[in-house]
């Protein structure tokens, strides 16, 4: 299984993390599935960045991103080339870095 290593973020992941996960898996699930309760307000239904990341290494192995998604990607904070929705990016075969950025666009969160 391929392994996702979470650089520290510090809301959810304090310490960083290192997590495996099924090919097929979206980032977002795996994360949810291992306890990094990232964001995601749609409810995975990419109608949200909330969830957006940032794919520091393995961007290659993923899911192409499609125009929705892409639309999406233009009003997320920090926005950089390997940003991805994570709800939207289909893990393969290959190992990945994410980072999760500091802040997003979700100005309703839930308990805070």
């Amino acid at each position: 299984m391929p392994v996702i290593k979470i650089l520290p973020h510090p809301e959810y992941c304090p310490s960083g993390a290192e997590i495996t996960a099924p090919a097929g898996t979206s980032i977002c699930e795996a994360l949810l599935e291992n306890h990094i309760n990232i964001e995601h307000a749609c409810d995975m239904s990419c109608a949200c960045t909330t969830c957006h990341v940032i794919v520091r290494a393995g961007i290659e192995s993923l899911n192409a991103a499609e125009e929705e998604e892409e639309d999406l990607l233009d009003r997320a904070w920090g926005l950089e080339p390997q940003s991805r929705l994570s709800c939207q990016a289909i893990i393969a075969q290959k190992d990945l870095v994410v980072e999760i950025p500091k802040y997003s666009i979700n100005h309703a969160k839930e308990n805070h």
